[in-house]
Order: C-alpha cells, then structure tokens, then sequence
C-alpha cells in the first residue's frame, strides 16, 4: 500500500459507461477493481483506494462533503454542482461536446429577441448565453431532452452530443457547439491538504506512460 495513512484513499465513481473507461484505464495501471454483486464500495487489489459507485449528478457532492475526498467525473457535473475542487489531473477518454441542437435546417436567427431551450444544464446554459448578453429562457428536463423539439415544447435544446446519432434518429441537428467537455480527477481541498503525499502518489502512478 502507498498510502501514508492507515485508510486507503476514498474515491467516488460514476456508475455507466465512464466507470467502465476509469476500470480500464486504472487496470493498466496497476490499480485493478471491480463491483461484484450489485455492490456499491469496492477496493482496488492493491489496497490503494476504496472506491464508491455513484449517481453521476451526485458525485460532486459527496466530495464536497467528504464521503468521498476524490472524485472522477466530467466539467459539465462539475460546473453545474457550484462546487470548488482542485483538479487534479485530465484524462484523455470521456470527452464530449456541449452543444445546442435544433430540428433539421432549424437556424437561429439574429431577430430572435430570446432563446427558448430545453436542458438538463440550466446553470450551464444560463451562464453561456448570458455572458454573451442573450436572453434565454431555460424549460429544464430531466428525461429525453431530445424529445422537447420535436413536440414543440421549445425550439432549441442544450445537451452532451459524443455521436450525434441520437440526434440524427430525430431529426435534429447541431446548430452551434458551445463547449468541449473533459474528464477530471477531482479532490476536496481539506482531504487534499490532510493526504497530500498519498495523493500525489497515486496521480505519479495515473499520469505514468505504461
């Protein structure tokens, strides 16, 4: 173990396709795990790290209250949780696109007095076009946003694009992509000042070419 204290450090995961990519990536590290069972808290085989499985939207609150003093997840959950972190390092899989999309051929237009989006990302997507100086109203959903066009609820949607096909499949398009998404290890500032050597231990072992 190369921890210095007598707990391995805590590390939170979201469940889906991304822990998938983080198992992966932390095998070839030497940093093998699992979740066995339908369980949620598991160890890597070395002893390094506990690691908890999460709903991605709350994974930056349980660092933030120190359930969990690291954290895996993408800027766009970051951005929309308000939470201060210290990034600790960005990985190269996971990314996507924030883009805001629209019907096939839709085109926005200059005399548009205000914006009418559908999102999941209302902090988002109300910071983007406000520090443009356009007026948007926000419908937030939670479900299928893709849907929200298509049956006339707004004109535009703003949501995570990696394929498209989604889009595609209802005849949508990208009308403007508004930001690129990374992946980030993040810390709680408190747990990084109390297992600093550990902490920058295990990021020498992440960031090492294999």
């Amino acid at each position: 173990m190369i921890s210095d204290t007598a707990e391995p450090l805590s590390l939170a995961l979201p469940k889906g396709r991304l822990m998938e990519d983080v198992g992966k990536f932390f095998k070839q590290k030497g940093l093998d795990f699992s979740f066995d069972n339908r369980k949620l808290v598991s160890y890597d085989k070395s002893g390094n790290l506990k690691i908890f499985l999460v709903k991605n939207s709350d994974l930056p609150t349980y660092v933030n209250h120190g359930i969990a003093g690291l954290g895996i997840c993408g800027s766009d959950v970051l951005y929309e949780s308000g939470y201060k972190f210290f990034n600790l390092m960005t990985f190269d899989f996971g990314g996507t696109s924030m883009c805001i999309a629209g019907m096939k051929g839709a085109k926005r237009t200059a005399n548009e007095r205000k914006l009418s989006v559908a999102t999941k990302f209302t902090k988002f997507t109300s910071d983007y076009f406000h520090k443009q100086g356009i007026p948007v109203e926000i419908v937030k959903l939670n479900g299928s946003v893709e849907l929200a066009p298509v049956l006339g609820l707004t004109p535009y949607i703003v949501d995570l694009v990696e394929t498209g096909n989604t889009l595609k499949a209802n005849n949508l398009e990208i009308l403007e992509k508004l930001e690129d998404i990374k992946v980030h290890l993040v810390v709680n500032p408190a747990y990084y000042k109390l297992h600093y050597k550990s902490i920058k231990r295990i990021v020498s072992i992440l960031k090492a070419k294999t």
